[in-house]
């Protein structure tokens, strides 16, 4: 349990391999939700801006009043369903784009 009473879940990134964090449960499947929901499942994908755009009013304002602090997560949550494989990077594309596998 964190700070706040709820689940921690941990994430990982693909740009440090073997990291490991921990984070509110609650807030990453609000966002994983969401994210997997927005994410077009084929090229030409979304861009950073585009994902938090699309995310953002979508995310529940109980846990992210406001949109607070609500591009951290969709980074956050985006990096770790990159690194389990649920979210591909376009690497060629400029600027970097993803989808949904």
């Amino acid at each position: 349990m964190g700070p706040t009473g709820r689940k921690q879940v941990s994430v990982r990134t693909p740009n440090v391999p073997g990291y490991s964090g921990k984070v509110d449960g609650a807030k990453y499947e609000a966002v994983k939700k969401v994210l997997l929901a927005v994410l077009p499942p084929r090229a030409p994908g979304m861009t950073q801006e585009e994902m938090l755009g699309a995310a953002r009013p979508c995310l529940p304002a109980e846990l992210f009043p406001g949109g607070a602090k609500s591009g951290w997560w969709v980074k956050c949550v985006q990096l770790d369903l990159e690194a389990r494989g649920q979210v591909v990077r376009d690497r060629a594309a400029r600027p970097l784009r993803w989808t949904r596998r």
